[in-house]
């Protein structure tokens, strides 16, 4: 039979286990204040800042010259001489070819030989219709022989002139086509070479109707910078980012429809001395519609949209409560959003750690990383 020491030997390490296994309860178990105290999440923000914003509305579009013309022979003949470097500037009136003009001076004094000699047969048969010598009808005859050959004389001239192919026009003239010793003739299809005069220079942009009637009641109404009774000042951005140096006038006269794409062209026009745009340069305009002393642009990673698409965003209070906001986005400016509703000067807007974060939320506010500098007025975008 065990004595009363040999039992409680037995239940020391029972009693030794159930201690622990009570520490250890009490150790993993949290307080009730620990159970109901919620965690504090970290959130980037940007602080918005209202500031002056020139609101523009951009309209892509191409160069185009404001007048092109082909060069082409108006006689036939071997080429002889070409009097212009390709690529240089040419004026209305200057000689680029000379076309052999041997066969049209020989022409030419033919031609004179036969008016001097009718027109002499006219002018004695003059005489002697009033002494009643020769007959009505032999005078005439020598009188529209006379006309016919000043009329051939005329002619021979003008061949003779076209052996100097000239400039049509003003402008920049390209490669030539021919060469010394080319035959060219009268009315051929393919041009000896291109003149294009780029000062001024058009810039053709497309936009959808629409839009067109916007541009026109903003025009009407003086939201749009005037220069004449119907045409809006406007600047350009070259596809290089850059901002061209001169400004133009756009023209909201004489467009018409697309039928097929419900679009129209308007066209612009810019100086340029510089011979710096080009024709077929793709190229923004802008028309400068006003400016706004404290616009609101919020950065878009700051801005989410719900199902249904209306803009919302998060910002975080005087108490570092998030608050959920519903904004109108008017328009967006290179990587920025501007604002017309919802958004103030100094509110903290959340743009990093989104995902984590609710309405109505304690939250921790550090800057964000997530936001690069904001855009330049020369990347903003109607």
């Amino acid at each position: 039979m065990p004595t009363p020491i040999s039992k409680r030997t037995a239940l020391l390490p029972l009693l030794v286990v159930v201690v622990l296994l009570s520490a250890c309860n009490t150790q993993e178990a949290p307080s009730s204040e620990q159970q109901q105290a919620p965690q504090v999440v970290e959130v980037g923000i940007v602080t918005l800042v209202s500031e002056p914003f020139e609101l523009t509305t951009d309209l892509p579009g191409r160069t185009a010259p404001l007048r092109i013309a082909e060069v082409r022979p108006q006689v036939d003949g071997i080429i002889t001489k070409r009097l212009f470097t390709e690529g240089s500037e040419v004026k209305a009136g200057e000689q680029l070819y000379q076309i052999d003009a041997s066969v049209y001076r020989s022409a030419l004094n033919s031609a004179k030989a036969a008016h001097l000699s009718s027109t002499s047969l006219s002018d004695r048969y003059a005489q002697l219709i009033e002494d009643q010598a020769v007959s009505r009808q032999a005078y005439d005859e020598a009188r529209a022989a006379s006309l016919q050959t000043q009329a051939a004389l005329e002619r021979a001239e003008i061949d003779l002139r076209y052996t100097q192919v000239r400039a049509p026009i003003d402008g920049r003239i390209g490669r030539s086509a021919v060469s010394e010793g080319a035959l060219v003739t009268d009315g051929q299809e393919a041009a000896m070479a291109t003149i294009q005069q780029l000062d001024p220079i058009y810039v053709d942009v497309t936009q959808p109707a629409r839009d067109l009637l916007a541009l026109r009641r903003d025009l009407a109404e003086g939201r749009l910078q005037k220069v004449s009774g119907n045409a809006a000042r406007v600047t350009l951005q070259l596809e290089d980012g850059s901002v061209y140096a001169h400004p133009g006038t756009l023209e909201f006269s004489e467009v018409s429809v697309d039928a097929g794409t419900g679009s129209v062209t308007l066209r612009a026009v810019f100086p340029n001395p510089d011979t710096m745009l080009l024709p077929g340069m793709f190229v923004h305009a802008q028309l400068i519609a006003g400016t706004r002393s404290e616009a609101i642009l919020a950065p878009q990673q700051g801005i989410t949209r719900t199902p249904r698409g209306q803009a919302t965003a998060l910002v975080v209070n005087a108490d570092n409560i998030v608050e959920l906001r519903e904004v109108s986005t008017e328009r967006a400016v290179g990587n920025r959003w501007l604002i017309s509703d919802g958004l103030n000067d100094g509110d903290q807007l959340i743009t990093e750690g989104l995902q984590f974060v609710k309405p109505g939320a304690a939250v921790k506010t550090v800057p964000a990383k997530n936001v690069s500098a904001p855009a330049s007025a020369a990347d903003q975008e109607g």
